[in-house]
């Protein structure tokens, strides 16, 4: 967890607290970065609803309610498995915003269809449909579960900042 992490989240959290929203997280490849992140931020209990950790597809389906039939045809490392994760994170908890990530940390595991640094990142919040963003971060693992953690985390907060 970096410094940087840390002051999104706390920008974060003061942009969901005067919104009078919640947030949930949903983490495969980050193993909890994000949660971690903010959880370090004191008085994050305001704000942060939960998180769930599904690095397995088990995980993914019985936390989640990913479907099975689309971890089967498009793969964990997927925009349609991304977006059922933050929709089930948001439908599963009590929040009003909801991120999920899953992607290819690496070092290895990559394919040339689905290269290592390749992460989908969604988010959905109470009134507006879920999105989801491709992103083809480079480093080390450690490299890209950071730059995942604050792209997630960045998002989040220009999704809850007040207009």
């Amino acid at each position: 967890m970096t410094d940087d992490a840390e002051a999104l989240a706390a920008r974060l959290g003061a942009a969901l607290k005067q919104r009078g929203w919640r947030i949930a997280v949903a983490e495969s490849c980050t193993g909890g970065g994000i949660a971690h992140a903010i959880t370090e931020v004191a008085g994050s209990s305001e704000w942060f609803d939960r998180g769930f950790v599904t690095y397995s597809n088990a995980a993914k389906v019985e936390l989640l309610g990913v479907p099975q039939t689309t971890l089967d045809s498009v793969g964990a490392v997927s925009p349609e498995t991304a977006l059922a994760m933050v929709a089930g994170a948001l439908n599963r908890s009590q929040a009003d915003l909801a991120v999920a990530v899953t992607g290819i940390a690496g070092p290895g595991g990559g394919t040339p269809d689905k290269p290592v640094g390749l992460v989908y990142i969604a988010l959905q919040s109470s009134d507006q449909p879920a999105c989801c963003q491709r992103q083809q971060f480079q480093g080390s693992r450690r490299d890209i579960r950071r730059q995942t953690v604050a792209f997630a985390l960045q998002w989040a907060l220009q999704t809850a900042a007040p207009s």
